[in-house]
């Protein structure tokens, strides 16, 4: 079944106008920073306008984001960038072979004179973390993230450190050099609420990133837009925006396809190894929100969801070694449920 471009059956009704009127209202005021940050962030960045967003929705929702492109796509730059118009406290953590876990969350190291142990904490500690290159490093340092991604603490010897709000964990991984590298096991990318796919510039981008970049001069700094009260506060009222019970039945029937396809008529059981957990679900429904709070609304639409479902699903749909023999991706299989799931 196709779906079209609009979803009038998703509006509020008259009934609850009242109420969304005044979620909108509160939205656009919580919001008034996305436009002048966008706008900063575009000064350093140009042609990444998803990523930054994905940035962003994972910021507002409270979750992580595992990004994939070649070298060279501003990734790191991106976060930099954001960070600096955020004023948020950045580390970049290179994944190498020979990590170990202390080298992440940090370690006890003897104080001899005073004759006891001293917390010297990792690069975890910060607001926004790059992760670079994460499948570089072997799976006891991957997993030394696991913690800190859910629980938003670590725990070093026996005592527990919680980290600073908001954190944001971005991690890196290069899909075409793959000699040396440690897949991310299933628990550790399902901590991830979104998977991005960073592309190439186009030609007209590439020639205003020439023109910015194609000097030895030093980039003018990025100035502070938005202070880290304003996300906090976002977020809460990004949990209030509201989505209609039609939406959340959507999104359950979304990822409950990727477990019992034949149920909506789609013969993809054989392609999927592995399906959706019910985090997907979670993250789908806050990514929507926040989708719809840096587009002014107080509402999620279908639409909000059926943007944002492939950057949640890609990474927690596995597929079977029949869909390789054939040149499936996750991103094949995703695409064929959302055109056939009926949308409310």
């Amino acid at each position: 079944m196709s779906t079209t471009s609009s979803f009038p059956a998703a509006i509020p009704t008259p009934e609850q106008h009242a109420s969304i009127q005044t979620i909108n209202q509160a939205v656009q005021q919580a919001s008034a920073w996305v436009h002048p940050l966008r706008q900063e962030i575009g000064r350093n960045i140009v042609g990444q306008e998803q990523l930054i967003e994905r940035l962003l929705i994972g910021l507002l929702a409270n979750g992580h984001v595992l990004l994939e492109g070649v070298p060279g796509l501003a990734k790191t730059l991106a976060l930099k960038t954001l960070a600096n118009a955020i004023q948020l406290h950045f580390r970049r953590i290179q994944f190498t072979p020979d990590m170990l876990p202390a080298d992440i969350i940090g370690t006890e190291i003897y104080n001899p004179r005073e004759m006891n142990f001293i917390v010297k904490q990792g690069p975890v500690f910060a607001n926004l973390v790059l992760a670079d290159e994460i499948n570089r490093a072997p799976a006891k340092v991957q997993s030394a993230l696991l913690e800190a991604m859910q629980e938003h603490q670590v725990t070093i010897g026996e005592q527990t450190y919680a980290l600073p709000e908001p954190f944001l964990v971005m991690a890196t991984q290069n899909p075409i050099e793959q000699e040396g590298t440690y897949t991310l096991p299933e628990a550790q990318v399902d901590r991830f609420m979104l998977k991005v796919i960073v592309t190439y510039p186009t030609p007209a981008q590439e020639r205003i990133i020439i023109d910015l970049m194609g000097t030895t001069d030093a980039r003018p700094p990025v100035q502070p837009v938005v202070g880290t009260d304003d996300i906090l506060q976002a977020r809460k009222v990004v949990n209030t925006i509201y989505i209609d019970d039609k939406v959340k039945n959507y999104i359950v029937s979304l990822v409950h396809a990727t477990r019992e396809p034949q149920l909506y008529k789609l013969d993809l059981k054989p392609y999927i190894h592995y399906p959706a957990s019910p985090r997907a679900s979670i993250s789908l429904t806050l990514a929507s929100r926040a989708l719809a709070f840096l587009n002014g609304r107080g509402y999620v639409t279908p639409q909000d969801v059926k943007s944002i479902a492939p950057d949640v699903l890609r990474h927690r749909v596995a597929v079977s070694y029949e869909a390789e023999a054939e040149g499936l991706k996750s991103d094949d299989l995703i695409r064929k449920i959302l055109e056939t799931v009926p949308v409310p």
